[in-house]
């Protein structure tokens, strides 16, 4: 257990805010940072730091003032993330900040097939040179998105193959990095975490595990690049942020994501949730899918 100020970023989101729920009740001191203070949560015992974009070096140094551990939530895609990461970590530095743990992303690699999995190796290695204390939880795919990305009708399509991805829960994912949080001893300095869940499942299995819970015929459709290109053409998304869609599949096709770990139940002192267990807990996350009576 600590009693120095941890920072959490990404406050407001799905992450970030499960984390900072979990570190104020354990009576933890929490700053909270996100670009919009209005949308953080408002949990006992935490505070909300000024106003502080990752790109932006002197209003994250002025809003981690004082912090002891960084929390450091990925920014949202971007052709810039990178630097945003770089900046935000600088500005960590120079405001006293004397531990950073970072969630990235499984098989993070210069040269990883998924293009965003290649953000993260950077980032990580730019930590690594800075000399400071570090964690890095490598998170698989989100169970949340296995349900998500199935459309309304019915139908699950990419270019997966038949490849697997061990998808984990936002809640283990919360717990286990809550866990390195909570324990300021060394242990977990300089360790990189692989977050999955208890196993790795094609999508055609996924689509499968889907219609048992939603008692209707749902499909996974495997695509071609080109025809995982065409079929989000309508989206009018930028074309490096269908490149990252499109590769998230590919690098399970490739078996970059079937990694399955142990870190969620070593670090957490219980098993991971599978995806049986999340559609269980969560059935409003395939209310879509459901036949209309």
């Amino acid at each position: 257990m600590i009693s120095a100020l941890v920072a959490v970023t990404g406050a407001s989101g799905a992450v970030g805010g499960r984390v900072a729920a979990r570190l104020a009740r354990t009576g933890v001191p929490v700053r909270l940072l996100g670009r919009d203070p209005s949308r953080l949560p408002r949990l006992p015992g935490t505070v909300a730091a000024p106003p502080a974009a990752y790109g932006d070096g002197e209003a994250m140094r002025r809003a981690l003032d004082g912090a002891h551990t960084l929390f450091l939530v990925s920014a949202h895609e971007s052709p810039d993330r990178v630097r945003e990461h770089t900046t935000a970590v600088d500005a960590a530095l120079a405001a006293g900040v004397e531990r950073v743990v970072y969630v990235s992303f499984l098989g993070a690699a210069p040269d990883a097939t998924f293009t965003f999995a290649r953000d993260h190796w950077h980032t990580e290695a730019h930590i690594r040179m800075t000399g400071v204390r570090h964690t890095f939880l490598r998170d698989s795919w989100y169970l949340a998105a296995i349900p998500a990305m199935t459309g309304a009708d019915g139908i699950l399509r990419g270019p997966g193959g038949e490849g697997r991805v061990s998808a984990v829960s936002h809640e283990d994912i919360a717990d286990s990095a809550s866990a390195v949080l909570l324990d300021e001893g060394t242990g977990h300095d300089g360790v990189t975490y692989d977050l999955t869940g208890p196993e790795a499942f094609t999508l055609a299995e996924a689509a499968e595990e889907l219609s048992l819970y939603t008692g209707r015929s749902i499909r996974y459709v495997p695509e071609t690049r080109e025809d995982a290109y065409a079929s989000r053409a309508h989206y009018g998304a930028e074309d490096w942020e269908v490149a990252g869609w499109v590769t998230s599949y590919e690098a399970i096709a490739a078996g970059e994501l079937e990694t399955v770990s142990d870190a969620v139940p070593t670090l957490t002192g219980r098993p991971a949730r599978g995806l049986s267990a999340y559609l269980r807990e969560n059935p409003e996350s395939y209310r879509h899918l459901l036949p209309e009576s």
